[in-house]
């Protein structure tokens, strides 16, 4: 049984390889039944948030993976997303591997916006502004660096040093890394805003949003949180990973749902159907688009494999 700790499921899974992996696996796709997804009380903190995602492709693969979301570990110096991803076969149910869960998660979730803005940013797309400094925001700007030509990154958190910590890390040649104080002007500017937050209340105005923009919301995964405001969902064509998991549970569009400002047919397309051909996504260059994912268990699936079939390869 392969074991695949944090850095050699970083090595397993370069950023071109994982994007054309969930690209083949959204448009093939896999049996993926509904997740499971749990409040886990933490006495005197913010709840915490158990997720079980299984999937499986049919005498292939079978996955499932085991996440835990623990908002209080922000204070503690500590990684707020703990897994743990247990690959099998789908011929015999062998087990086959055990892949550190958060790397993988923050990893495919990355590849998912990249392979959605690969199909809805601008060709020419150049300045990207990240909002938050957590674990998935290093990712975001490489998966997005892979796919578009940027030249400069802006970072805003609320904790400016936590923005700072971020920028100080990455290492694009070519690329330039500053730290935003004003989140609006930041905006304003960016071709591609990335959001990975647990933010409770919007960030990113829809009116900041310019001509051509791509708003990429990966935070908010509840109904009850949000990075975006109505006005964003009003002026941008919307785009999902899967339409039953940010319909129900991201909050950046379940909220503007329940309130009658967009429909459920306003979701343009979801991966699958964008990978597949159904929909040629972006059409004009100044279109505004706006893409919302939750995550999906096929995502892990693809990561999975793709890090046991390339460790195995050596």
């Amino acid at each position: 049984m392969l074991v695949l700790n944090e850095a050699e499921t970083r090595a397993a899974l370069p950023w071109s390889d994982l994007i054309e992996a969930l690209r083949t696996m959204f448009r093939d796709g896999c049996e993926m039944p509904v997740r499971h997804h749990h409040d886990v009380e933490v006495p005197g903190e913010d709840a915490a948030t158990l997720l079980l995602m299984p999937a499986w492709q049919p005498g292939s693969y079978i996955g499932v993976k085991m996440v835990s979301v623990f908002p209080g570990n922000s204070g503690r110096n500590l990684p707020a997303i703990h897994g743990s991803y247990l690959l099998s076969s789908g011929k015999t149910g062998q087990l086959l591997a055990i892949i550190d869960g958060a790397e993988l998660t923050a990893r495919r979730t990355a590849a998912a916006s990249a392979l959605a803005a690969d199909y809805l940013a601008v060709k020419d797309a150049r300045r990207m502004l990240m909002v938050g400094a957590g674990r998935l925001s290093q990712n975001l700007i490489e998966a997005h660096a892979s796919v578009r030509p940027i030249s400069e990154v802006t970072i805003w958190a609320r904790d400016a040093r936590k923005a700072e910590m971020t920028a100080a890390q990455l290492n694009l040649p070519g690329i330039s890394v500053s730290v935003a104080t004003d989140i609006e002007a930041a905006a304003r500017q960016a071709d591609i805003i990335s959001c990975a937050t647990l933010s409770s209340e919007p960030l990113i105005r829809g009116d900041w949003l310019k001509d051509g923009a791509h708003l990429d919301l990966v935070g908010a995964f509840k109904p009850s949180m949000r990075e975006s405001d109505d006005r964003a969902v009003e002026r941008a064509t919307l785009f999902v990973d899967t339409r039953d998991g940010a319909l129900t549970e991201g909050g950046d569009l379940v909220q503007p749902l329940r309130a009658g400002i967009i429909a459920a047919g306003s979701v343009r397309a979801d991966l699958a159907e964008l990978t597949g051909g159904r929909h040629a996504g972006r059409t004009t260059p100044s279109e505004i688009t706006l893409f919302k994912s939750v995550g999906a268990a096929l995502e892990d699936l693809a990561g999975a494999v793709l890090a046991f079939e390339r460790s195995r390869r050596g």
